[in-house]
């Protein structure tokens, strides 16, 4: 039995990605992974913020289904839950404090480390991924060194592709050598400009996403580090890697900045690949598929069935995989000002067809992404599947408010 790692990066947009089309070279080492690779090329995310989007990579259920709850329901069955139980050591390491102890994700882990008693500071508000990476190394070679070892789980989350952008200037560098700004000017841009979601001026807009780009690059060590990690401590060859994002970023495709309450490509859009060091090729499956599959996935790969309560699907084998729509829900907020009368937004894909409903307007957008896949072209009214992708999607809506 192989050990699995779980490999997120918070906010990486799927486009920004070699293996998915990208020709600027920000991701030179991930890109030569792919050839040992199961590539998802429709993998969707159930949300478009990391409260949104993580109940389906790690519990395998939506968003909203328990209520609008700040902390993790205790209906909800974490991966880490279900293989704890059936033998498998477990760990984490990250820097989210959305998925920290305080609310509720420390359940089922033998170790798990969120890095809430860290120092940080307000331009890099969380532990770096060269840290996370330390952590790992430690614990890795604490657990391995005598040689046998019972198969793990490890989770493993970056935060640095995450706002504020304050990239290293070699980062920089690799991007737009011509960029000229100091570390103040950049958390400058941060507070002044994206925290007001000010796209007034294009050439900002375009500055902040090459600092976005920039930490695309540095992310990429990060994930050539661990990789070396596991090398160098004999694990990579005996281990199955699952690689996604929990969602994108806007740099104004759809008139804001950030990641808020929309169902759109440039957040729902998720890169996830699938690496094994004895593949010989790279494979692609061109299936719809959504984050919520990870956690069967999972357990899938130790052999075990899905725990009862996970709505999701293996995506493995992929010939297997059953053809279906995918859904997602969140708040529709913008940053992290959630308010009681926030109301829900929904999306739902079959296909190349997209449905969004934004309950706080009563607006319907319908979606062809094969011909507009910018999402610029509303057709919800043109289209004569338009009805029917609302009955599939308006049982969805509002389902946990008992009348």
């Amino acid at each position: 039995m192989k050990n699995v790692v779980l490999l997120t990066v918070d906010t990486l947009r799927r486009d920004v990605l070699g293996g998915y089309g990208n020709k600027g070279g920000l991701t030179p080492f991930i890109d030569s992974l792919q050839n040992k690779c199961i590539r998802f090329t429709k993998a969707q995310s159930i949300g478009p913020y990391t409260q949104a989007s993580f109940p389906g990579i790690l519990t395998s259920s939506y968003y909203l289904e328990y209520g609008r709850g700040k902390k993790l329901s205790p209906k909800r069955t974490l991966v880490s839950e279900a293989l704890k139980k059936s033998g498998i050591v477990t760990a984490a390491f990250h820097s989210n404090p959305y998925l920290s102890g305080y609310f509720g994700w420390n359940r089922g882990w033998d170790i798990f480390y969120d890095s809430m008693d860290a120092d940080v500071s307000p331009e890099i508000p969380y532990i770096k991924g060269d840290g996370i990476n330390s952590k790992v190394d430690e614990c890795l070679f604490s657990y391995t060194r005598e040689g046998k070892y019972k198969p793990f789980f490890l989770w493993v989350h970056y935060m640095d592709v995450h706002e504020p952008y304050v990239p290293e200037r070699k980062y920089i560098d690799m991007v737009d050598s011509s960029i000229s700004i100091s570390q103040d000017e950049m958390f400058n841009l941060f507070k002044n400009v994206l925290l007001k979601r000010d796209v007034s001026d294009e050439e900002t807009v375009g500055l902040l996403k090459k600092l976005y780009d920039a930490h695309i690059r540095e992310i990429d060590d990060y994930v050539k580090e661990f990789f070396g990690i596991l090398e160098k401590l004999n694990l990579l060859k005996n281990s199955v890697i699952i690689m996604t994002a929990d969602h994108g970023d806007e740099f104004n495709e759809h008139g804001s900045l950030s990641h808020d309450g929309k169902m759109y490509s440039e957040l729902i859009d998720i890169p996830l690949f699938v690496y094994g060091y004895d593949r010989v090729k790279a494979e692609v499956c061109n299936t719809l598929v959504s984050n919520i599959d990870i956690p069967p996935t999972i357990n899938y790969l130790f052999g075990l069935e899905p725990a009862e309560d996970f709505e999701g699907h293996s995506l493995l084998p992929f010939e297997d995989y059953p053809k279906k729509g995918c859904f997602g829900e969140a708040i529709d907020k913008i940053g992290n000002k959630e308010e009681e009368t926030d109301k829900p937004v929904y999306f739902y894909r079959e296909d190349d067809l997209k449905i969004i409903y934004r309950e706080s307007d009563d607006i319907w957008e319908m979606y062809n992404l094969k011909e507009d896949p910018k999402e610029l072209n509303n057709i919800i009214n043109a289209s004569s599947l338009a009805e029917n992708m609302k009955k599939k999607l308006k049982p969805r809506i509002r389902r946990w408010v008992k009348e």
